[in-house]
């Protein structure tokens, strides 16, 4: 069973997910705001594995 912290930061990485997905599909999208949410999704990965691996 996973952890109400790995659960949590799941959650916010398919609500990021989900966000990226919808700028990415505005006529102009707004690049630096793509990056810096794509450099949270990545760091929420990080966390997750991380979280998983001292479980």
């Amino acid at each position: 069973m996973k952890s109400a912290h790995v659960l949590q930061l799941t959650r916010k990485h398919r609500e990021l997910d989900a966000q990226i997905h919808d700028e990415q599909r505005r006529p102009e999208a707004d690049a630096a705001a793509l990056q810096a949410m794509k450099r949270r999704k990545l760091r929420l990965k990080e966390q997750i594995a991380e979280a998983q691996g001292a479980a």
